[in-house]
C-alpha cells in the first residue's frame, strides 16, 4: 500500500475521515502500525502565479547578464527559489562544475510564490528590466 494525503474541508471532513479510518484499518489488520499526521493545508501556487513567474524568468533570461553569463528561464527560477528558501546546497557535478540542489518551485505555496515574485520585482527594478507581463 502507498501513502496517501487527504485534504479535509468543512464540506467533506466527515466522509474523508471515514476514508482515512478505513485505510488505517487495512494496515492495522496486517498488524502494521499507522502514522496519521494533521497539519494545515497550504494551497500550492496558482496558475496565474505560475504564468507570472515564468514570464518574469523569461524577461530576466532575455535582459540580464549574471556574472558574465546569460542564464536560462529555469536557471533564474532556481536562483530565486534557492535564495528565497535559503536551503540551497552545492555539490560537485559528475563531469566537473557544481550543481545547486533543492531549488524547485514546484512546491511553493501561494504566499511563498508571492514572496518570490516580489524578490524578482525588486531585483529587476535594480536592473531596469522591462517586464512583459503588464502587471509586472
Amino acid at each position: 500500500m502507498t501513502a496517501q494525503a487527504v485534504v479535509l474541508r468543512p464540506e467533506n471532513a466527515r466522509s474523508r475521515m471515514a476514508f482515512v479510518w478505513k485505510k488505517a484499518c487495512e494496515y492495522l489488520q496486517l498488524d502494521k502500525p499507522v502514522m496519521v499526521t494533521v497539519d494545515e493545508f497550504k494551497t500550492r501556487r496558482s496558475l496565474e502565479q505560475n504564468r507570472k513567474l515564468n514570464a518574469m524568468c523569461g524577461d530576466l533570461a532575455e535582459q540580464v547578464e549574471w556574472h558574465g553569463q546569460m542564464l536560462s528561464k529555469d536557471d533564474w527560477r532556481h536562483m530565486f527559489v534557492a535564495a528565497y528558501r535559503k536551503e540551497q546546497r552545492v555539490v560537485p557535478g559528475f563531469d566537473g562544475g557544481f550543481i545547486v540542489l533543492g531549488a524547485s518551485s514546484r512546491g511553493l505555496t501561494v504566499p511563498e510564490c508571492m514572496d518570490v515574485i516580489e524578490m524578482m520585482f525588486a531585483f529587476g527594478a535594480e536592473r531596469q528590466v522591462k517586464w512583459s507581463d503588464p502587471n509586472g
